[in-house]
């Protein structure tokens, strides 16, 4: 049958009232290499040599969209297999939006369509840290808001100082009274205080308009009260006192502080009265005309927000565009109000985290210099060393002399891919000897990105407000994280109404490495550097939450309850766990070994209940003889260990590619015809010994993962010849070698 006839004989098919189900077969070879798959025309469809095997799962992996077509995808998958598996359309962030509202529609259809015409349909996956609703997840366990305290949403006094002095009185706030205070009469004055380091703070009331004038004219009437600490926490602060003159203002000394202190909830009542004799003491109007400094000037602005930095406010957020190669090709830039000094030695230091690990790069640069490159920019730049950032809030220092007169900072983080982020709080730069940070608003706390910028890459640029909340406990965030996966697999099993009948309960659970020595690979984790750096920023590992036991454990029970719930009969449903490089030789399967002692883990409660393990098999042809052989005895010896655990066992996701003698991946189109009967040589051997060495009983099935080779902008395994049909739907050898797996003859060998 040409493919012309095969087109037309679907249409028609498609036309007729019982369209649900079709044994056509697919049997169509190309005109032009009749001669070297001729032979192909004379299988049969695959599920028809499984036929002996009532209890077999045939699966294919399946794009719903496509299937619920009922066009092309769906009469293949119909006519071939009898097990369909739902490629991404019934994992989470398919049906579960931002805000955590689901969507089962697609699902709904999907398992209705395949069980209508006959087919099983394998539930891929209900826990996995990939393809998870993040920014839903995340909100979940995100900082609760914290009451509203000084810094928080309301406003406050902040007076910065432009130096520290040597006395108590060389930095001071005051603040005007409308009317003088009683002289004898008892006073209470409290207010709330927080400084960008510990430090002492004075109140000292004076009088003035006092004639007794000292010979610098100022009044010689002050009343020196106590001094106490004020620290880098809100404090309440409290003086009681008679008063010594009629004072008309009061005095704030804190003579000995370079940096930043805060004035909140500022009240002066006198004994017997509620009358707060501070105009707008709680700052929450804008006027601060009463408020002032002494002669060395500390400057001072209402301010909004905690002032915590790092610890809690605003910081400065980059966000990349495009994908980087070089160090240079993300940065970050400040524009200097004044210009360094050749030759003098400054510190730079800051806090930097960004959304997977990095180098960061810190390069001033002369911006104005005439000393011009090719493209025009400046070619006077120092280049310091760079340094790594990770996930984690990181202290960074540059010592350095100037060899410029830089008027620009450069930081690089060239190397993020598309779509990450490097943060930047608490930015200083001093000069040796001073105490100036030459970083204007380096903590944000005033939620502005005045002198910032960006290279010709463009990363995009904001202020955002981190935490300032109150953070949920670990037994919090399990808890808040079990109803959420709870919810989860519930609304799956109402959507597929009991008729999926197994499922991958957990995917990809374990790493590739055992950190803690206890023999056996740990799980997947975030916080214990255990997961692909590059993995982290776009996944959700559930285990750092639930913990490594419950993760596996509540996903199990959940699906169990819910199944039955939903009309599913408990006994029917089988459970996996599923899991990539199982068939791994470099390890000597220890991957699978770690996986058949977790299971045994997780089952040590005497409730939890694991049917099966599920092999991916994304493996590959090699060129290479004892590449090879090397393969081929781990991929027997994972089917030996599965075996010997008693499990229901599955080949869950299998696809192959070449590597040819030199290593290198070879894409379909160059592919020799020598290498694709290697390929099919290889699926024969691969289900010829899963049917000889896994005992009946436990034989599940096998699922091919990929229909048609993979095209060449496709998001897995581009480009290569992982396909039993080609992307036209022509068998290739590998459909001879798959279907002799099963049990057909090998009728190449007939053919000239």
């Amino acid at each position: 049958m040409n493919k012309q006839i095969l087109v037309s004989a679907l249409g028609a098919m498609l036309l007729a009232s019982c369209a649900d189900h079709f044994d056509q077969n697919f049997e169509t070879v190309r005109p032009d290499k009749e001669a070297q798959y001729g032979y192909l025309e004379q299988y049969d469809a695959l599920k028809e040599y499984i036929k002996d095997r009532p209890n077999f799962h045939l699966g294919i992996g399946t794009a719903v969209d496509e299937y619920n077509k009922k066009e092309l995808v769906y009469a293949l998958t119909n006519s071939n297999f009898n097990e369909t598996v739902a490629g991404n359309a019934m994992k989470m962030s398919s049906c579960v939006a931002d805000d955590g509202s689901m969507n089962f529609d697609k699902v709904s259809e999907y398992v209705k369509n395949a069980t209508d015409a006959g087919l099983s349909v394998y539930g891929h996956t209900l826990a996995w840290h990939s393809q998870q609703p993040l920014k839903y997840l995340n909100g979940l366990i995100a900082d609760r808001p914290a009451p509203e305290v000084p810094g928080g949403d309301n406003k406050y006094i902040r007076y910065t100082t432009a130096a520290a002095g040597a006395n108590p009185w060389d930095n001071q706030a005051n603040c005007k009274l409308s009317e003088p205070l009683e002289k004898g009469a008892s006073y209470t004055l409290t207010m709330k205080v927080k400084a960008s380091e510990d430090c002492d703070i004075a109140f000292w009331p004076i009088w003035n308009a006092s004639p007794n004038k000292n010979q610098w004219g100022g009044s010689n009437d002050v009343q020196y009260l106590d001094t106490y600490k004020a620290t880098t926490e809100w404090t309440t602060l409290t003086w009681k006192f008679n008063a010594a003159f009629t004072h008309d203002m009061l005095q704030f000394c804190f003579g000995k502080l370079g940096g930043t202190i805060d004035f909140d909830d500022v009240k002066l009542v006198k004994d017997g009265s509620d009358d707060n004799l501070v105009a707008n003491g709680d700052f929450t109007t804008d006027n601060i005309s009463a408020w002032g400094s002494n002669w060395q000037g500390p400057s001072f602005a209402i301010k909004q927000g905690s002032g915590e930095s790092a610890g809690g406010n605003f910081c400065i957020k980059y966000t990349t565009t495009k994908d980087g190669a070089n160090l240079w090709d993300h940065q970050a830039t400040y524009k200097l109000d004044k210009t360094l000094v050749q030759g003098a030695k400054y510190v730079l230091t800051m806090k930097v985290k960004s959304t997977s690990k990095t180098k960061f790069a810190f390069w001033p640069i002369w911006n104005a210099s005439p000393n011009k490159n090719q493209w025009g920019g400046s070619n006077d730049v120092q280049y310091c060393e760079d340094k790594d950032i990770s996930t984690k809030w990181t202290t960074l220092t540059w010592e350095f002399e100037a060899q410029f007169t830089h008027d620009l900072l450069q930081f690089c983080f060239g190397m993020l891919k598309n779509n990450e982020s490097v943060s930047i709080d608490d930015i200083t730069l001093v000069k040796e000897g001073t105490e100036e940070n030459l970083v204007a608003n380096g903590d944000f706390a005033q939620n502005a990105t005045a002198g910032w910028g960006s290279n010709w890459q463009g990363p995009t640029f904001k202020c955002e407000k981190i935490g300032g909340g109150i953070p949920l406990s670990d037994k919090e965030k399990k808890e808040v994280l079990t109803t959420a996966l709870d919810k989860w697999i519930a609304g799956m099993m109402e959507a597929t109404e009991g008729k999926v009948k197994a499922w991958d309960v957990v995917n990809e659970a374990l790493s590739g490495a055992d950190t803690n020595g206890d023999g056996k690979y740990d799980l997947q984790s975030a916080t214990r550097g255990t997961a692909p750096d590059d993995d982290i920023p776009n996944s959700f590992y559930w285990q750092d939450y639930l913990g490594d036991l419950d993760y596996v454990r509540t996903a199990v029970a959940s699906a169990r309850k819910h199944f039955e719930e939903n009309g599913g009969n408990p006994e029917e449903l089988k459970l996996f766990v599923n899991d990539y490089n199982l068939e791994s030789d470099w390890d000597q399967n220890g991957k699978l070994k770690s996986l058949i002692q977790w299971i045994k883990d997780w089952e040590a409660d005497g409730v939890t209940k694991i049917d099966g393990i599920g092999s991916q098999m994304h493996i590959s042809c090699y060129g290479n003889p004892q590449t090879q052989e090397s393969k081929k005895n781990a991929i027997v010896n994972m089917l030996k260990l599965m075996a010997d655990s008693r499990k229901l066992v599955r080949i869950s996701e299998l696809d192959m590619g070449y590597v040819d003698e030199t290593g290198k991946s070879v894409n379909t189109n160059d592919m020799t015809e020598e290498q694709h009967k290697q390929m099919r040589d290889l699926y024969e051997f691969v289900i010829k010994k899963y049917f000889e060495i896994i005992p009946e009983d436990q034989q599940w099935g096998i699922c091919q993962w990929c229909a048609t080779d993979s095209p060449a902008n496709s998001g897995w395994r581009a480009g290569l010849p992982v396909g039993l049909w080609d992307l036209d739907y022509y068998r290739k050898h590998t459909y001879g070698g798959f279907a002799a797996g099963l049990g057909a003859p090998e009728y190449w060998n007939d053919a000239k």
